[in-house]
């Protein structure tokens, strides 16, 4: 019973990545070396967010004393432009159209986010004697972040385009300032509302739904525009 959840759990999570390479056209392009050397800019992207982190905001009096400083939160949230960034090259590293950069950098990037974040959580509760619905949802927000990631692909692909009509070009910058601080938006959200984990999960769910189909949408109308 122990392997069978753990198993369930491991499918769970890399199952739709391995769809996502196999079924989106991108394997076709050799991209897999592409895939792997964003998931190593996703990796070094982290380690310097965890140096800037532990050199500008030490852990302070407030935190200790377990108050919550919403400005120093948010200022911590504006490193996680850094993720911009890493997309950034990561999309650049990749040759082809727009849709196979797109994909190929945020499998990737996605792909080392579930191995690093996940692996060691289910290694070492999933495989315990007794079931959780902790290590399913921990799966589940998995996929989300794979959504998410594609999605703010995207808006960085669609920033770097120097085509980019001027009518979506604000919407775009919009959505990507306000992409370092989604975490802090949901849990606000959650917060004020009360909601369960699993009721956040769902909000995530909908909102990276929503970011992504907004970026498809502009994604969609730019190809028809220049022909890509």
């Amino acid at each position: 019973m122990t392997l069978y959840h753990f198993g369930n759990c491991l499918a769970l999570v890399y199952a739709p990545y391995h769809m996502a390479y196999k079924f989106s056209g991108i394997s076709e392009y050799a991209t897999f070396s592409k895939c792997v050397y964003a998931g190593g800019l996703y990796i070094f992207t982290q380690l310097c967010k965890m140096l800037l982190l532990a050199t500008f905001f030490p852990d302070s009096d407030s935190q200790v004393n377990g108050e919550y400083d919403v400005f120093l939160e948010i200022l911590k949230a504006t490193v996680d432009f850094a993720d911009l960034i890493g997309l950034y090259f990561a999309l650049n590293s990749v040759p082809g159209k727009g849709h196979a950069k797109i994909l190929t950098a945020a499998i990737g990037w996605a792909s080392a986010e579930a191995v690093v974040s996940r692996s060691l959580l289910l290694w070492v509760g999933a495989r315990g004697a007794e079931f959780d619905w902790r290590y399913v949802r921990s799966c589940a927000e998995a996929n989300v972040a794979l959504l998410q990631h594609a999605a703010s692909a995207a808006l960085v692909w669609l920033w770097s385009r120097s085509d980019l009509p001027r009518a979506q070009a604000p919407l775009v910058l919009w959505l990507l300032a306000l992409t370092p601080y989604r975490p802090l938006l949901e849990d606000a959200v959650a917060a004020v509302l009360s909601l369960s984990a699993w009721s956040l999960l769902a909000v995530r769910a909908l909102h990276a739904s929503a970011l992504a189909l907004t970026a498809l949408a502009m994604y969609a109308i730019l190809s028809q525009q220049i022909g890509i």
